[in-house]
């Protein structure tokens, strides 16, 4: 028997062992969609679909990492929520009841209180955010501290940079946390320079051999997609922008990515730099002083806000439940904007309900995509939406990049959070509720814009699609649950 002869048999029966062994074991582990998306990548590639799976098969953190997650909530937290639920929770028994249940359940799932007294403005031109960034980062009397997906040097994001730089020549102290692999061409190329400045740089979710990934995530691909920056712990900015050009480097050349982020004043500082705090203790295991942890923000504004960090270090898949929950209360209108679209069956029945109850449902979605597989996943439910009652909307200008959504005037979710599965469960997050009407007007007005530069998609037109673009979009649909 010759040598090629052997070795077929050895891979077919190891191929067929693993196609038996992962019918046994992948549908205990995982939801149902889950199970049959990996069971199928198995079932017609045996070998290298379990590699994969060992790659990136598992949701959840390793122990050690769940653990800090929650020494870092007590030993940082306690003190901020405590302070925030006495100054604030008076005021706040006056709101209606059924926001106040929704308060609370925003509360038990990402550990921060709704509170009152927050001054609050959008900001949607990268330019003008790096420019406002840099003045606050000018005025630092004490700490700046950032945390970017994507951090890049580049002459748009240059006024940020040396203010960080003369920031940290002045004595404050400055600490930037990015992450390891949407940043990993900063921290090759640019970090060195900035640690030589004075500026602290730590990698989050360092990328590693897989060894010593195995301590820090269970795959690769777990990422910190939160974005925010506070600075004296009074001025804090959170939304969707990376520090990058808005063309991202020529990663969608002539094409530029639209963003929102929000420039904060008020209590509500405290929780982002709690959960700065959170993160660069869970890479660190630094402990900061007692004052800087119990430093309270006077009220300078009106707005009545409530920060929900989200992510695989916790139990439930935070955003997701707040989303779905808001859905199913609504009545009139809601608007949803998101670059990436791959519900889970969650927010799909959500969304049913809300076209049921006699919402009128937008969803907004850019045109063109940076991801083929991604956007052929999305595209592939564009049909269901459709048939739902939901109007769906394609933005033209650029890649919409702004995650928002308005409901019945009253609610509003912000930040850096897609509406997907990835978002839902795989990525950390970072979102803000918008309670009361002004503070979600002042959101409606950016949505009816994007509206407006969006064109609305026919279901006529959906319907005659070529029956391959169809195909390619039904093939990574299935691999939707996985991505």
């Amino acid at each position: 028997m010759s040598l090629g002869v052997i070795l077929l048999a050895i891979h077919n029966t190891l191929s067929f062992l693993v196609r038996i062994a992962a019918l046994c074991f992948l549908p205990l582990r995982h939801a149902p969609s889950t199970a049959m998306a990996w069971l199928l990548v198995i079932f017609f590639w045996p070998l290298p679909g379990a590699f994969l799976y060992l790659l990136l098969g598992s949701t959840r953190l390793p122990r050690e990492r769940r653990a800090r997650h929650e020494k870092a909530v007590e030993a940082l937290h306690r003190a901020q929520r405590l302070t925030l639920r006495t100054d604030h929770g008076a005021q706040l028994q006056a709101l209606p009841d059924h926001v106040l249940r929704f308060a609370r359940l925003g509360q038990k799932l990402g550990e921060w209180p709704i509170v009152s007294g927050n001054g609050m403005a959008f900001m949607d031109s990268a330019q003008d955010l790096f420019e406002s960034m840099a003045k606050d980062i000018d005025k630092a009397r004490r700490h700046v501290d950032l945390l970017f997906y994507i951090f890049v040097v580049d002459p748009a994001t240059g006024s940020l940079v040396e203010a960080l730089k003369r920031a940290a020549g002045r004595g404050v102290e400055c600490r930037l946390l990015v992450d390891a692999l949407g940043s990993k061409v900063f921290l090759k190329k640019d970090a060195a320079a900035l640690r030589k400045a004075g500026v602290r740089i730590v990698e989050a979710l360092p990328l590693g051999g897989l060894l010593h990934r195995t301590r820090i995530t269970a795959r690769f691909d777990l990422r910190n997609h939160r974005k925010l920056v506070v600075i004296d712990g009074e001025v804090g900015y959170m939304g969707s922008h990376n520090v990058t050009d808005p063309t991202y480097g020529g990663k969608a050349k002539g094409v530029a990515w639209h963003d929102l982020t929000l420039r904060l004043e008020g209590p509500v500082v405290s929780q982002l730099k709690g959960v700065f705090l959170e993160d660069w203790f869970v890479e660190t295991e630094e402990v900061p002083s007692d004052a800087r942890v119990r430093a309270t923000v006077p009220k300078v504004g009106g707005f009545v806000l409530q920060t929900v960090p989200s992510g695989p270090a916790y139990a439930t898949e935070n955003f997701q439940r707040l989303v779905i929950s808001a859905l199913f209360e609504a009545r009139e209108r809601v608007v949803i904007t998101t670059p990436y679209l791959i519900p889970d069956d969650g927010l799909l029945q959500a969304l049913e309900v809300a076209v049921l109850n006699g919402a009128r449902v937008d969803l907004i979605v850019p045109e063109k995509v940076d991801q083929l597989l991604v956007g052929n996943a999305a595209k592939a439910y564009y049909g269901r939406l459709l048939d739902l009652g939901v109007s769906l909307h394609l933005y033209q200008p650029g890649i919409l990049h702004a995650k928002t959504m308005t409901v019945d005037g009253t609610l509003a979710f912000f930040g850096s959070s897609n509406f997907d599965i990835r978002s839902f469960a795989l990525n950390f997050e970072l979102n803000m509720i918008l309670y009361g009407r002004e503070e979600t007007l002042s959101l409606l007005e950016i949505q009816e814009h994007y509206l407006a530069h969006s064109r609305k998609l026919d279901s006529l037109e959906w319907a005659g699609l070529p029956l391959w673009e169809k195909s390619v979009q039904g093939i990574a649909k299935l691999l939707s649950p996985i991505l």
